[in-house]
């Protein structure tokens, strides 16, 4: 079995607490209101296009649609993943 100096020791917790805070901060940014505006605004302005294109009518309220439905979904998942959390949770 290897022996650790306390500087590689050091630098090893240091390593994790750099990867501990790039993890909490992709799981801030999957939740952020921003990163789901934009999602929806992207959304919008493809179905917009691709409405356009194909001729349909009605495009700007019709391409209300999905992000509406992506809106609501990511309201809901909060509630379906802390249950399904719980439930795998049980021995």
């Amino acid at each position: 079995m290897k022996d650790f100096s306390l500087a590689e020791i050091q630098k090893e917790i240091e390593q994790i607490k750099y990867r501990n805070l790039r993890v909490e901060s992709d799981k801030a940014w999957e939740g952020s209101w921003v990163r789901i505006a934009f999602i929806m605004l992207l959304t919008y302005v493809a179905v917009v296009i691709f409405l356009f294109l194909t001729g349909s009518q009605n495009i700007w309220l019709s391409a209300l649609v999905p992000p509406v439905g992506f809106f609501l979904s990511t309201l809901s998942l909060p509630f379906v993943k802390k249950r399904w959390l719980y439930r795998h949770r049980q021995p």
